[in-house]
């Protein structure tokens, strides 16, 4: 069933951490809510969740109106960062909690127990308490708790963000994984843009209780519409353009060619962006449209990537990075060279 949010508003006192927000959560699909500290991403879960009351606006789960059906009725599987597993209960028994509390009979329990351990490939660690586990047996434990019920849709509460970089990794490619072959509805909030990026089918970016942007992965990252998401998704160069009165789009004195309106039409241009993979750097005679003059900041060897700030002549101060990949010759700070805007690549960002 399609989840259904529509103009909702949620305040604490004087703040406003839902600024009438709507959105259409298809049935089946990873949706990711993105954003930094305090966008609102986790009260929107919450509500949704029914663990918040809204202010105003309405949630649909297939044309049925959730507003006064309490959290327990729901019928959503829940996963919070901490796992808030039962510490004196096993493993199987954290599995089996929710269904104990529905009346489930034992031989049918047992069975959907077994089921979702094997899904998680814990089921060697039926018996072990949590304080016997890593926090990634803890937090699949979690995730199969949240499952065993058969939920209409599955919220994860930043699940990963108390684990470590590696186990985070293998994590993300197993959620993912059980919701692909379950089909089950999941939304997910977290702050970390690859995690966002590898798992979502589609991502809401949020920022001070708004949504900026929706959109696929793909969309987000070649089509932002604002700075803000230019900025927050992947790495992205916004250069302001020239003050005075714009004939077309002048950025350090030079007018650059744009041949791409995506993101920015029919709004006010607050600035150019573009990626930094999308910029070439050449030697001083060379000539174009979008081919500026400028020197050498800083350069930093990544292994296979090469990040390289560089000063516009016309415009110092302002730094822009460059991306090199493989094994291509790299400049010294210092050395004075010519950078290639691609046109077909800048965004305008409103």
């Amino acid at each position: 069933m399609d989840l259904s949010i529509h103009d909702l508003v949620k305040r604490f006192g004087k703040l406003t951490a839902l600024d009438h927000v709507s959105l259409e959560v298809a049935q089946g699909s990873f949706v990711c809510f993105l954003g930094p500290s305090g966008c609102g991403k986790t009260t929107l879960l919450r509500v949704i969740a029914g663990l918040e009351e809204a202010d105003g606006g309405s949630i649909r789960l297939g044309g049925s109106d959730l507003s006064a059906i309490p959290a327990r009725n729901r019928n959503f599987g829940v996963v919070f960062q901490s796992y808030s597993l039962f510490p004196n209960m096993t493993a199987a028994r954290n599995v089996g909690y929710g269904l104990e509390c529905r009346r489930w009979d034992k031989a049918r329990m047992q069975s959907r127990i077994k089921e979702m351990l094997d899904l998680v490939h814990l089921a060697d660690q039926a018996e072990k308490l949590p304080s016997q586990m890593s926090g990634g047996q803890q937090q699949r434990i979690a995730l199969a708790r949240a499952l065993a019920p058969d939920p209409s849709a599955l919220l994860l509460d930043e699940p990963l963000s108390a684990l470590d970089a590696k186990v985070r990794e293998e994590l993300r490619i197993e959620i993912r994984a059980v919701q692909k072959r379950l089909g089950i509805t999941t939304i997910m909030v977290t702050h970390d843009q690859e995690e966002a990026l590898a798992m979502a089918d589609l991502i809401v970016v949020m920022s001070k209780g708004r949504i900026e942007q929706i959109g696929t992965p793909q969309q987000l990252y070649r089509e932002p519409a604002t700075a803000f998401v230019a900025d927050f998704i992947g790495r992205m160069n916004v250069l302001p353009l020239d003050p005075g009165p714009q004939d077309g789009f002048r950025f350090a004195g030079t007018q650059l060619e744009v041949r791409t309106a995506a993101g920015g039409a029919g709004k006010p241009v607050a600035a150019l962006g573009i990626r930094p993979e999308a910029i070439t750097l050449k030697g001083l005679d060379a000539t174009g449209p979008n081919v500026l003059p400028a020197s050498v900041r800083t350069v930093s060897f990544l292994g296979n990537i090469t990040r390289i700030e560089v000063e516009p002549d016309a415009r110092p101060g302002t730094g822009i990075l460059v991306e090199l990949h493989g094994m291509a010759r790299v400049p010294e700070p210092g050395e004075r060279l010519n950078i290639d805007i691609s046109a077909e690549d800048l965004r305008i960002l409103s």
